[in-house]
């Protein structure tokens, strides 16, 4: 349980303000069409964040708890630098009429999804927790609940949270995790 809390807490911080939650008001401005969006987006990052979560375990795996934990600590500080770089919005992509709005968003979602903080986080998160499938529906979870309410309220959100604070609090969380993670607290890891 504990893998699915602090998946979704971190990955809903971390996407407040990002690449792909700006990518979600930019199509719901400009299809207007709320459930093939929210659908599209949670299918992309289901596959997107299944396979970054079967990457770290895999590379838990190979590396061996030794190594792991410096690899681990060190991803989630650098990843709480990360979320102090603020993301800036592009053009909605085109598409529509080829993929349909559901289509469009959903390769939309995916390929913006590519080594941005919540897919490394993903990585990192599944390397660290021994439950893969925890941390995929805790990062699908947190997707949600940050893109949802973009879509379907748009700019009202973006404009009503100080993003600068809730940056702030998740390069704090993701401090916290690496330093805990380097001094061994709460694990197995050697």
């Amino acid at each position: 349980m504990e893998a699915f809390l602090v998946s979704t807490g971190v990955v809903a911080l971390g996407e407040m303000g990002d690449k792909t939650q700006l990518l979600a008001l930019l199509l719901a401005a400009r299809f207007k069409r709320p459930w093939p969006i929210m659908l599209g987006i949670l299918v992309a990052t289901l596959a997107n964040h299944a396979a970054a979560g079967w990457l770290g375990a895999a590379v838990a795996q190979w590396l061996g708890p030794k190594w792991l934990r410096w690899v681990i600590g060190g991803s989630f500080l650098a990843m709480a630098l990360w979320m102090l770089v603020p993301d800036e919005a592009g053009e909605a992509p085109s598409g529509e009429a080829r993929f349909g709005v559901f289509g469009t968003t959903l390769v939309a979602f995916f390929l913006a999804e590519m080594g941005d903080k919540t897919q490394i986080a993903t990585v990192a998160l599944a390397a660290r927790y021994d439950a893969l499938w925890a941390v995929v529906a805790g990062t699908t979870l947190g997707m949600m609940i940050a893109n949802v309410p973009a879509v379907l309220l748009g700019d009202r959100v973006a404009k009503a949270v100080p993003m600068r604070l809730v940056h702030a609090i998740g390069a704090l969380i993701f401090a916290v995790l690496g330093v805990l993670t380097l001094v061994g607290a709460g694990s197995s890891l050697a």
